[in-house]
Parts: structure tokens; C-alpha cells; sequence
């Protein structure tokens, strides 16, 4: 996607600046919230700006300590064509204008040095019955006549949204053309969910999305960002993101309604959790969108969830890690022989198999269970044991610990995962340099996600730097020199590696980072569970030639419901339909059956991607190794 600044815009604040540079989060729909608070459908909404002031303005705040970058006023029908049904087409001004009043001072008590919180005016789109009866000067002057009110009632920016045609986009268009004064705009799209169904390829929607997001003719005022909104939920929004990000040369703006239902054992279940929309913003951020939010349905508690995951993590990711100069005293020394670090190091550098089983430390500090478990999987013939750091943001013991433990009790090599979540640059360098006390080498890096809602909803993501920097930090210490430039002494002898999603979405983007990594000097690459043997064998072929050597992760299902769960529930993990199938066959039989088959197919899988890789990484679902060690039984 490419974003450029256009001519015709007059800016009257960093609105688009900070659009272009940073992910930002809008709010969600007034009239649901208007809604849930007991006002119903026989009452303006818009006229609220005048009769319940407190009203508004509590959704509106509620929405500001949400985290929300931007805040958009409750005046998506203050329109004439909207308000003349309640008899109200006098008093468009001071609707809108006072709309704007309230939201703005919740957006100053909002906004500070580290913060600046964004008012957008509401437009919404006319109705087709208005369309049909009134003349078009009519039409553009009437909604010229609402943003010229809105601009004096102070906007940063206006967001014609719900756009239902392109035709009723130029009338936006001519709308603002013919105001004195303008201010920054998004045109949004509310695209039916027909454009899913007919045509049904994404090479026949692609000249129907080229249409509606050309460019409107050079003597009109262009906006400053296309959008999505209203209409689809996460998922259907997703298949169009993706196709939309190919025919747009401008910021996108990607708002989708809570969910619509999913049919799951005869229900309809609506999957809305803050958790999962905040999952699919970040997937919608991924794809190159500008700005992520909410429409029906949305709630506040959905957007302080969506502003945790994409806020931190799309900074992370534009943070770059500084190695301070070297100090003059000080000299950076050889690293060593990469095969020397450790067992699993000399057997990946000379080419050997690898097999690594996944386990998941304790809770609490007894270790008892979990160093039985290890020993299970030292006696299966695993060359090392991969410990997650706090999967799903659960509070464990320190990966540290567990893995001296079973270094020492164990007998066995652990690979110790580290994640930027949960400690700044200062930390993460203690922890490496501990490890390095402990003679635990084999560590793989990875960004990791936002603190999800779990048992502990308060806690934040620090994301000092990605997996890249821990890399370069790394690299560094390997070298016998920290962060600031400073002499550690002896040189640290970590074998690291880092982590790749071969379903990413933007795919380009995950290869790219990739490469970026190698460069940083990852030594090994272990994939994201693969359901889909060929999505790890494409993304391999389009990275080209491999440098480090590749382990694929590999998750066995236990029954259909766990696959029905990674299909439905996680985004972004695509379980492919006769594996479904195979598995919800297996479904009417016992459950040890259906573990059987996802043994089964885990082993398949497995065998598929033998000659492309060199080594696995098999997981314990629900803890059990033994399930593990039969995927890699011979």
C-alpha cells in the first residue's frame, strides 16, 4: 500500500502525519451504545446532542478511557433528509455543532504530552428513498450545509461513513468541494456482503473495488483515507481487507460490526469476544490498514482490548533496537563456533534430523510433574525441549528456571523462549546474560502478542524492541559486549533462533521479516503450528534460498472440538476442510479415535514437509507428551 499526502487538503493539525506513521484506533458506533443505555429507536439519536448532553458525552468518555486515538461525534443522521422525519431540519447547526462541542471536551480531558486524542465528525450516507426524490444540488447542498456546521463546531477531520455506492461517495465529495473552509477527510465504504457471493472470485470483485476506491476527479477534493465500516464482521471485513489493500494507493481505515452469527453443534454462536476483535484488528494492521476500529455492536471494552494488542506491538515493530557505539576501551571479541554451543546446535550445523517436543512449565513452583514429563520425552529420543514464555499470558514460573531445572535434573537441553512482552531492554539483557550463567544456549526470540484478557487484564506489554532487535542485542552479546557498548567480559555462547508465520496474511511482509532476523543473526527458524503442509512449502520456495536451517512446528489434534476451536476461534490458523473432515468423521467414534486421527494426520503432515526442513517441533496438547512422542514414533 502506498500513502501519500494530497495536494488539496488543507491541514489544520497533525491528523494525517500521525495517519501515515502510526496504527491508529478509532471508536465505535453511538447509536449501539445510545441503544444499550435504554433509549430506543422512536427517539433522534442525533437530537441527544441537545436533550441528554451527559448522555453523550458518558459514551463518549467511556470510549476515550478506552485508549482510542480517535473519537467520532454522535451525528451520523443530523442530516435534513434524517432529522425533517422528526421535525427537526431547523435545527441541523445546532445539532451538529454541539455534537461536536461535547466529544471535544472529552477529547482535551483525554489528551496529553504522550497523547492526542482526534474528533471526527459523523457523516452518514442517505437513504435511497432520498435519492430517488429530492434533486442532486439538493442532496450536495444539504450535506455541505452539515459539514460546513460541523467544521465550525471545531472537527479534526470528517468521516463520511457507511458509504453504501460510489455515487453516493461524489456526492460527499461535491459536498466539501463546495464548502469555503476544509478540513481532512475519509470516505467509507459500508459494502453489502453480496460483493463476498457474486461475482465469486477475487479477480472478477477487482474491478469493482477499483471503482469504488479510484481517485475522485483531479479538481475535487480528495480524501485522506479510504475506510470500511458497518455492514460485515471480523471475519467477512478480513476477505475484503485482503483485497482491498491491492486496489488503494491511500491510508485504509478498518471499522467492521461485532460479528454476525457462525453455526457451531446446531447454535449460532457470535464469535465477539474483545479478545478476538482485538485479534482481527491486529490481522486487519498486518495487511497494511492505517487505522483499526469498531462499528454495531462494538462495545468499549472491545476497543480498550483492540487498542492493547495494536498499539504496543505495531510500535514494537517500528522501534529500532540502538547498539551504542563500542566503548573505547572496549573490544568486541570472537564469537564462537556455532557448533560448539550446544548439543542441538552441532547436530542442526552439520546437518543432522532434529526432533523437539513443546512443554509447558508450571504454574506454581512445584516441579515435580513437569521434570517427570521431561524425562518421559529425554527417554523418547527428543534432542530438546522447548519451554514457552508465559503462553496466552498466563503467570508461570520463569522459562529460566524451568529450564536449569531441566538441564540439570533432567539431563536434557531445553530451548528457552524469549518474548519482548513482558520486559524492557534492560531486563531482557539480564535474562540473556543469566542464561548465559546457567549454560543455557539454546533460545529462540519472538515479538509475542499483547497481554490477551485471561486472569489478568490489567497487565501490559512493554515492547521495548521485536525479535529483530533480540537479535542484533544478542548478537552483541555473543560478542562479549551490552547494549550501551559496555565490556560483559566473557562473551555469551547462545545458539538463537527466531520464529515465522507461514499462513501470515501479508506474507511478503512475514518473508521480509524473516530476512531481516538472518540478518540479525538468527541462526535457526522454527515455524508456527502447520495444519497446511503446502502454506509452509510455498513460503519457503518464495523466500529462496536458506542460509539457517528450518524447523517446522507441528500441533496434533486431540479431538474434533480442538480442531473445530484452531479453526474457528484462532485467526489466522487455517486447518484445511479434509482435515475437517477427517476429523469430525473420527468425531463419531470415541475419543481416544479421534486422538488417533490427529495423530494420524499430524504424521502425514510431518512426512509431507520431511524433505524441506530439518528438524520438528511437535506440541503437547492439553500437556500430554505422550501424544507427541507418538507423532514422532517411527
Amino acid at each position: 500500500m502506498r500513502f501519500f499526502i494530497s495536494a488539496t487538503v488543507v491541514m489544520s493539525d497533525s491528523f494525517q502525519a500521525v495517519l501515515n506513521t502510526s496504527p491508529l484506533v478509532f471508536d465505535g458506533a453511538f447509536g449501539t451504545e445510545i441503544y444499550r443505555r435504554n433509549i430506543f429507536t422512536n427517539q433522534c439519536y442525533d437530537d441527544l446532542n441537545l436533550r441528554n448532553r451527559n448522555l453523550v458525552k458518558e459514551i463518549a468518555s467511556a470510549y476515550g478511557s478506552a485508549g482510542v486515538d480517535v473519537l467520532t461525534t454522535n451525528t451520523y443522521g443530523a442530516n435534513r433528509f434524517a432529522l425533517e422525519r422528526y421535525g427537526l431540519e431547523d435545527r441541523v447547526e445546532a445539532i451538529n455543532i454541539a455534537g461536536v462541542e461535547l466529544v471535544r471536551d472529552v477529547a482535551q480531558e483525554y489528551s496529553d504530552d504522550s497523547r492526542r486524542v482526534f474528533v471526527a465528525g459523523s457523516i452518514g450516507f442517505p437513504a435511497e428513498d432520498i435519492l430517488l426524490k429530492r434533486d442532486r444540488a439538493q442532496i450536495v447542498a444539504e450535506f455541505a450545509r452539515q459539514a460546513k456546521a460541523l467544521i465550525t463546531g471545531g472537527v479534526d477531520l470528517i468521516i463520511f461513513e457507511t458509504q453504501p455506492s460510489r455515487a453516493c461517495s461524489e456526492i460527499m465529495v461535491d459536498a466539501m468541494a463546495s464548502l469555503d473552509q476544509r478540513v481532512p477527510f475519509i470516505m467509507s465504504y459500508g459494502l453489502n456482503p453480496t460483493y463476498l457471493q457474486y461475482p465469486n472470485s477475487i479477480e472478477s470483485r477487482a474491478p469493482i473495488f477499483s471503482t469504488f476506491f479510484a481517485p475522485f476527479a483531479p479538481n475535487k477534493p480528495q480524501p485522506v483515507a479510504w475506510g470500511l465500516n458497518c455492514c460485515l464482521g471480523p471475519v467477512d471485513m478480513l476477505q475484503v481487507v485482503q483485497e482491498v489493500v491491492k486496489s488503494v494507493d491511500l491510508p485504509l481505515v478498518v471499522q467492521p460490526n461485532a460479528g454476525s452469527p457462525q453455526a457451531f453443534e446446531g447454535r449460532q454462536i457470535y464469535y465477539s469476544s474483545p479478545e478476538y476483535l482485538a485479534t482481527y484488528a491486529m490481522r486487519y494492521v498486518d495487511l497494511g490498514a492505517a487505522a483499526v476500529g469498531g462499528c454495531c455492536g462494538v462495545t468499549p471494552s472491545d476497543l480498550s482490548e483492540i487498542v492493547k494488542m495494536v498499539k504496543p506491538t505495531s510500535h514494537s515493530r517500528r522501534q529500532q533496537i540502538v547498539l551504542h557505539s563500542v566503548a573505547e576501551n572496549v573490544k568486541e571479541q570472537e564469537e564462537s563456533p556455532v557448533e560448539s554451543r550446544s548439543r542441538l546446535a552441532n547436530k542442526l550445523v552439520n546437518g543432522q534430523w532434529v526432533q523437539t517436543v513443546e512443554a509447558i512449565p508450571p504454574c506454581g513452583y512445584d516441579l515435580t510433574k513437569f521434570l517427570e514429563k521431561i524425562a518421559i520425552v529425554r527417554d523418547g529420543g527428543v534432542d530438546a525441549v522447548n519451554l514457552p514464555d508465559g503462553p496466552r499470558a498466563s503467570a508461570r514460573i520463569s522459562t529460566i528456571v524451568a529450564a536449569s531445572k531441566a538441564l540439570t535434573e533432567a539431563q536434557i537441553e531445553p530451548v528457552v523462549h524469549m518474548c519482548c512482552r513482558d520486559r524492557n531492554l534492560i531486563g531482557l539483557q539480564a535474562d540473556l546474560i543469566g542464561c548465559a550463567a546457567l549454560n543455557i544456549s539454546n533460545l529462540l526470540f519472538i515479538t509475542g502478542d499483547p497481554p490477551k484478557l485471561g486472569l489478568y487484564p490489567d497487565a501490559t506489554g512493554v515492547f521495548d524492541c521485536d525479535a529483530i532487535g533480540l537479535c542484533k542485542l544478542q548478537r552483541r552479546l555473543n560478542r562479549g559486549v551490552d547494549l550501551a557498548g559496555q565490556s560483559i567480559g566473557k562473551p555469551t555462547n547462545a545458539f538463537f533462533g527466531c520464529g515465522f508465520d507461514p499462513s501470515a496474511l501479508n506474507r511478503q511482509k512475514e518473508i521480509e521479516r524473516l530476512r531481516q532476523k538472518i540478518d540479525a543473526g538468527a541462526l535457526f527458524a522454527v515455524s508456527q503450528p502447520v495444519f497446511d503442509p503446502n502454506a509452509l512449502i510455498s513460503f519457503l520456495e518464495e523466500l529462496g534460498e536458506r542460509t539457517i536451517p528450518v524447523i517446522a512446528g507441528i500441533w496434533p489434534f486431540v479431538s474434533y472440538r480442538n480442531a473445530l476451536f484452531m479453526r474457528k476461534e484462532v485467526p489466522g490458523v487455517v486447518v484445511p476442510d479434509q482435515i475437517m473432515a477427517r476429523m469430525e468423521i473420527a468425531a463419531t467414534k470415541s475419543s481416544e479415535e479421534q486422538t488417533a486421527m490427529g495423530i494420524e494426520i499430524a504424521r502425514e503432515s510431518l512426512a509431507s514437509l520431511r524433505s524441506y526442513i530439518q528438524g520438528v517441533q511437535v506440541s503437547a496438547p492439553l500437556g500430554r507428551v505422550d501424544i507427541s512422542l507418538s507423532v514422532l514414533a517411527k
